[in-house]
């Protein structure tokens, strides 16, 4: 019961963050190589440039779906925001290899816990980008979402501001 009204009241809050679920560097999504990303048709959120291997969650929340492939995976968090996660551009070419799951659906997590462990290297080797877009993908239910600007940071530093 008190779970339950906690869960209530955090939905009920006006504002909220979310962090890092990497190590690296934060660009802007419309500076992303891919049009789906860059162009926001997915929704809005940021890249990181990874500078290692392990995707941590970046909210307390559900696990909602994990790719075949595992290069990316949808969230839901405490406050309802839709978040995907995914690992590189273009990775689903890769079709599972370099990639180490953490996680499976309907799991509860909490900000921090690792989703998945990925090798760089495998995904540069292929000729392709690490760049990790993190999209909201209900962007439209929230009145305002502050990215912060191009910098470096570390896994659980807040990267986005969302308000209701």
């Amino acid at each position: 019961m008190l779970e339950k009204l906690l869960g209530k009241l955090k939905r009920n809050r006006k504002s909220f963050m979310l962090y890092s679920p990497l190590n690296g560097e934060i660009i802007p999504l419309r500076n992303v190589a891919d049009e789906v990303f860059s162009s926001g048709m997915l929704g809005e959120g940021i890249a990181v440039e990874p500078t290692d291997g392990k995707l941590v969650a970046p909210c307390a929340g559900v696990v909602g779906h994990v790719f075949d492939t595992h290069h990316a995976m949808n969230i839901v968090s405490d406050f309802g925001c839709e978040i995907l996660l995914h690992i590189g551009l273009d990775t689903v070419k890769l079709k599972g290899k370099g990639f180490d799951v953490k996680v499976k659906e309907g799991q509860r997590i909490n900000k921090g816990d690792i989703l998945c462990v990925f090798d760089p290297e495998i995904i540069k080797g292929a000729g392709l980008k690490t760049t990790t877009p993190m999209v909201i993908t209900n962007a439209n239910e929230f009145s305002k979402i502050e990215a912060r600007p191009k910098c470096a940071i570390n896994a659980g530093d807040s990267v986005l501001k969302i308000e209701k």
